[in-house]
């Protein structure tokens, strides 16, 4: 049963990796052609927060599947070692998710407050 389980999980953490990979990936491409457009048509300041706030909701995506992907990593782990450092990066990952996801919380209630632009 558990080198089912083992054989079954290791191609889903690469898989829930990549997939990861592929969400910071169109998510960094977006907002760099956003801001390389925003050299000849500057953005503005709403437009500008608006943008970076997209792309942290891309990472904050990204985040939540690599954590996915170092639960199930740990949980078919047999060495603390190995579990020691994947427990290390869930951690980490876990904090910068939590920060991340509070500044798009506060960027988002800025926004909602602020009077609508101009037509």
């Amino acid at each position: 049963m558990r080198e089912w389980l083992e054989a079954v999980s290791e191609p889903v953490i690469v898989l829930i990796d990549a997939l990861a990979l592929l969400i910071i990936v169109v998510g960094t491409v977006e907002v760099t052609f956003t801001m390389v457009r925003a050299v000849w048509n500057p953005l503005g300041a709403r437009l500008a927060r608006l943008t970076w706030l997209r792309y942290a909701r891309w990472l904050v995506a990204a985040l939540t599947f690599q954590l996915a992907a170092d639960i199930i990593e740990t949980s078919v782990s047999t060495s603390w070692q190995t579990i020691g450092r994947v427990g290390a990066i869930a951690v980490i990952r876990t904090f910068l998710n939590y920060f991340l996801e509070r500044d798009v919380d506060k960027d988002l209630a800025v926004e909602r407050e602020a009077p609508p632009p101009a037509a």
